[in-house]
This record gives C-alpha cells, sequence and structure tokens, in this order.
C-alpha cells in the first residue's frame, strides 16, 4: 500500500560509489557490544559490526541473509521478522529451503532488510552491491496472522516478501519474475492495470484491479508491488482488507484471484518455482 515513508529504497544496486566504496567486510572501528540473543529457538540476535550498517546495532541471520535492526526495534518483532523470512523461503518448514536458485540469487546479490524505528534511522548510504529493503518497528505487528488475518496488517509480510521477490525470484527467473516489460510477470500485471503504463495515468480504466497511484512508483516498482498483492491474497493475508485497500488492489481473496486474474493464478501455483503455500505466521518449525 501507499506509504507517508519512502519504501524500496533500498531495491537497487549500487554499482560504483564515488570516494569510499563500502565493503562487506566488519567495521574494526565498530565498538563490540554485548545484545540479548532472545528466546527464539531457531534464531539468535547478535551484535553488529557490518561495515556501512553500524548505526544498526544487531542483526538475526535467516538461511545466510541477515535482517538489522536499530536499538529501537523490539526483539520480538526482529525475531517475529526472521521467522516470517525463514516461513517464506522454507515454506514447509522441513530445515530445507524450497527454492535453492531463489536463495543463490539472494547470497549472490547480497541482500538484507534492515528493521528501523524513526525515519531517520535510514538516513544511511547502502553498502555497495547489495540489494535491501527496509521494514518498521511500528508497522510489524506480530500477532496479526495468528489472530485470523484481523487487526492491524502485519508490514512485515509485505516488505520482507520485497526483498525476496526482487532480489531473489526476479534475479532467479528473470525471464518470468523480472520487473521490467515482457516478462511473465509484468505482462500479466499489464492486464490488471487495463494496460502497459510507464507513468501512472490519472485514471484507470474501469475494467483494472490492480490500481496503484503511487508516483514515486515506476514500472518494475509497480511490478514488485502487483507480485506481493497477488501472493499474498493467493494466501489469504488481505481476506478481510477489501474495503481497506480497494483503492490499489481488488482481488483480496483466493477465490478472486482464480477467476479474474488466471495468468498470475497460474503463474504462482505452479510448483516449478516452488513459491509459497502458507501465510507465514511467525512461528517457523514450531
Amino acid at each position: 500500500m501507499k506509504k507517508t515513508k519512502l519504501k524500496l529504497v533500498f531495491l537497487m544496486v549500487i554499482g560504483v560509489t564515488v570516494g569510499l566504496i563500502i565493503s562487506c567486510k566488519k567495521d574494526e572501528d565498530a565498538p563490540k557490544k554485548s545484545v540479548d540473543a532472545g528466546n527464539d529457538p531457531n534464531f539468535k540476535i547478535v551484535a553488529n559490526a557490518d561495515a556501512g550498517l553500524s548505526s544498526f546495532n544487531r542483526k538475526v541471520e535467516v538461511f545466510g541473509i541477515p535482517i538489522y535492526a536499530v536499538p529501537g526495534v523490539q526483539d520480538n518483532k526482529l525475531l517475529h521478522a526472521a521467522n516470517v523470512m525463514a516461513q517464506y523461503l522454507d515454506n514447509d518448514e522441513d530445515g530445507e529451503v524450497d527454492n535453492s536458485a531463489v536463495l543463490g540469487a539472494m547470497l549472490k546479490n547480497k541482500a538484507f532488510l534492515v528493521m528501523w524505528q524513526k525515519e531517520s534511522d535510514l538516513n544511511i548510504e547502502p553498502p555497495a552491491d547489495r540489494l535491501g529493503q527496509d521494514l518498521g518497528n511500528d508497522e510489524t505487528n506480530p500477532g496479526y496472522v495468528s489472530a485470523g488475518n484481523q487487526g492491524e496488517f502485519d508490514a512485515a509480510l509485505e516488505e520482507i516478501w520485497h526483498i525476496i521477490s526482487h532480489a531473489g525470484y526476479a534475479q532467479a527467473y528473470p525471464e518470468v519474475f523480472g520487473e521490467g516489460a515482457g516478462t511473465v510477470l509484468s505482462n500479466a500485471m499489464d492486464v490488471a492495470r487495463g494496460g502497459r503504463f510507464t507513468t501512472i495515468p490519472g485514471s484507470y480504466p474501469d475494467k483494472a484491479w490492480y490500481t496503484y497511484d503511487d508516483a514515486t512508483c515506476e514500472y518494475d516498482c509497480q511490478t514488485t508491488e502487483y507480485f506481493y498483492w497477488a501472493l499474498t491474497s493467493l494466501l489469504g493475508a488481505q481476506a478481510n482488507r477489501a474495503s481497506e485497500i480497494r483503492d490499489e488492489w481488488r482481488l483480496n481473496t483466493p477465490e478472486k484471484l482464480e477467476q479474474t486474474d488466471m495468468s498470475v493464478f497460474k503463474l504462482l501455483t505452479n510448483p516449478l518455482y516452488k513459491l509459497p503455500k502458507v501465510l507465514p505466521d511467525g512461528s517457523y518449525r514450531r
């Protein structure tokens, strides 16, 4: 959905920096402070000193993908994000990633997630040659799914999927899940929007069911958002949000998706790509 802050701020590759090249080595000058490891049976919070991200004092790794957090982020929300990421990647929760090509692409692109408490926490230089995404402490609601998808939406379901789709699926299967024009996913999106629009139209055609109108979200961003809306609707996350999300997305249930957006339904249910079948609730292997 449209945010007051800048989302997808890190969904870029920084190929060259001027003056200072930020590497993935540890920041030798960063203070080493102890942190509470938390009580999750699968994930431990550890102190962070990664170069370029030293303002994030701790992190959790999920299949090698780091999730960083500033001091103002609550430990339970950091661990919740780790569990959601793990459930997306290992949806059958057998301890093995479902799609190794997707994880391989994420690792190759040094994917990461940062969790912030204040918008000013995002005033950082993204590390070179990495793909990242941000998630706010206050927009993370661990109880949403366990409450029957009721109450304040859990933005972890959105932002974590964004980094998986952008750094994983779009990179592993560029002709299928790539975010530019002409891929299987973006072709389906063009139908959902009522046409191929490289900029936001003054008004969408009446037949459109995906009508995202944030002018800062260019075509590739629109594709990323479409992937999120379609998948989470298929998994049931949007079932109780029809009126809340109607200005952007109208196929909020699996039934509506299957009946109306047959192209994306066929894509998302194709076993070849091993996409999630169960909505994460933040309780990985528990």
